[in-house]
């Protein structure tokens, strides 16, 4: 059975995550109101690496609140690439966190499916750290958070929250396509401003 909290957590975060992928600054505010929910959502449902990734996502709102209004030099900051080098790095040490935080929560825990639950946790950071840089590969590594997620919540019986991950997981790829268009069209007018 569906929860009023689970409800109320999945409302706000999809209004968030809508938000996000629009480009708009408001992702932030939703996003922290949304993250509390779903940590207390998470604490009964036992993910304890989830509850965790929630005090994450609040903390990282703030800062990406404050970066996307100012920026650099008190400028909006844009949409980027981080580039290739990103995943050399992010990739390997993302692996190897899930390993090292999953078997903290499997020996020292009653933690359910702690190794998954980690991979959650790790890489939703990766992406987050990218969200709040307004990188473009944050919506490939929400992809894979949300690929991961969706059997996750299912086999824990939140099945709504499974749901909106799935229809997360389209919402990535509708964004990634909505950010390129913008990062092309930023970079066209800066040629252009550069040409003169």
């Amino acid at each position: 059975m569906i929860s009023a909290l689970e409800l109320s957590a999945n409302a706000v975060t999809t209004a968030s995550i809508i938000l996000a992928g629009r480009n708009s600054v408001h992702t932030w505010w939703t996003g922290i109101i949304g993250s509390i929910l779903f940590a207390l959502v998470f604490g009964h449902a036992l993910l304890y690496a989830d509850v965790l990734l929630q005090l994450f996502f609040i903390i990282t709102s703030i800062t990406g609140w404050w970066q996307w209004q100012k920026g650099r030099n008190g400028t909006p900051l844009p949409i980027s690439r981080a580039g290739k080098a990103s995943y050399l790095w992010s990739v390997p040490v993302g692996l190897l966190a899930t390993l090292a935080y999953g078997a903290l929560l499997y020996y020292w825990t009653k933690a359910y499916a702690p190794f998954v639950d980690s991979a959650v946790l790790v890489f939703s950071i990766i992406a987050q750290i990218l969200l709040m840089q307004r990188r473009m590969e944050t919506w490939v590594f929400w992809l894979l958070v949300n690929t991961i997620a969706v059997p996750l919540y299912a086999s824990r019986e939140l099945y709504l929250t499974a749901f909106l991950y799935a229809a997360y997981w389209i919402n990535a790829i509708v964004s990634w396509l909505a950010w390129r268009k913008n990062l092309n069209s930023d970079q066209s007018i800066a040629f252009v401003a550069e040409a003169r």
